[in-house]
């Protein structure tokens, strides 16, 4: 009996621990697979090294877009304008100036035109073809400025070593210029008596010309213009630079008569 009992009680005990609904211990998880190992990627080819432009070498540059042919009517216009508005910017000194110059300059190819029939010796006729081709240059850009300005322009001629002047604002007697007295006793002289008269007044004449210029640079408002006073600064220069020439080339020939 007491066998039976104790046999109960341990079925007991062995249907209530089975029935139990506490958390039971989790299984222990499986390892986890090894990862695969990745294959090594092959490197890049490096790139070609870009070669340096040659020296001088054109650059590319962007494809240009021509503009409308009203833009470039436009420009034109603003272009055109402008210009003659530039033109437009003179003082009447400017243009008194120019017309002045060109009848002295004239007068100045009349003189060294004499030279070589007049006998003349090297050293003059030299000079006398440096002023002949310098003194033409200038005339030619003194009339076309008062031509592009609409301006009365000096033209002459010379005729049997007479200077004839004509248009424009001239004068037959601005600083320097010779005398018709002056003139015909050069024209009369030959050799070594040419060259004394020919160095004296063209060393004259030049002075005036330095003078014009001085004149001009000394009225307000004249020569403000880049040309005028290129010019102007051109003439005062070059002429200077003669007349210092000219001067050694008379002291020379006054010693040799003493």
């Amino acid at each position: 009996m007491v066998a039976s009992r104790s046999l109960a009680a341990a079925l007991l005990v062995f249907t209530v621990g089975c029935g139990s609904s506490g958390p039971r211990p989790a299984a222990p998880a499986a390892p986890a697979a090894p990862a695969a190992e990745a294959e090594p990627a092959e490197p890049a080819e490096p790139a070609a090294p870009t070669k340096p432009a040659p020296p001088g070498a054109a650059r590319p540059r962007p494809e240009a877009t021509r503009p409308s042919q009203e833009t470039i009517d436009r420009l034109e216009a603003i272009y055109a304008a402008r210009t003659d508005s530039i033109r437009q910017r003179y003082h009447p000194a400017d243009a008194a100036f120019m017309s002045g110059m060109i009848g002295h300059h004239a007068q100045a190819l009349v003189m060294s035109a004499l030279a070589p029939t007049n006998g003349a010796s090297r050293p003059v006729q030299t000079m006398s073809a440096r002023i002949i081709n310098a003194q033409n240059d200038e005339i030619t850009v003194m009339q076309r400025w008062l031509r592009d300005r609409d301006l009365p322009v000096v033209e002459f001629e010379i005729r049997d070593g007479h200077l004839m002047l004509s248009g424009g604002e001239h004068h037959h007697h601005m600083p320097g210029m010779l005398s018709d007295e002056q003139l015909e006793e050069l024209r009369n002289a030959r050799g070594a008596e040419f060259d004394r008269l020919f160095l004296t007044y063209m060393i004259q004449h030049h002075e005036g010309a330095v003078t014009m210029v001085h004149d001009l640079f000394e009225t307000d408002g004249a020569a403000q213009g880049d040309f005028v006073f290129k010019l102007a600064s051109d003439i005062q220069a070059d002429q200077g630079s003669e007349i210092d020439r000219m001067q050694r080339m008379l002291d020379a020939m006054n010693l040799d008569r003493i």
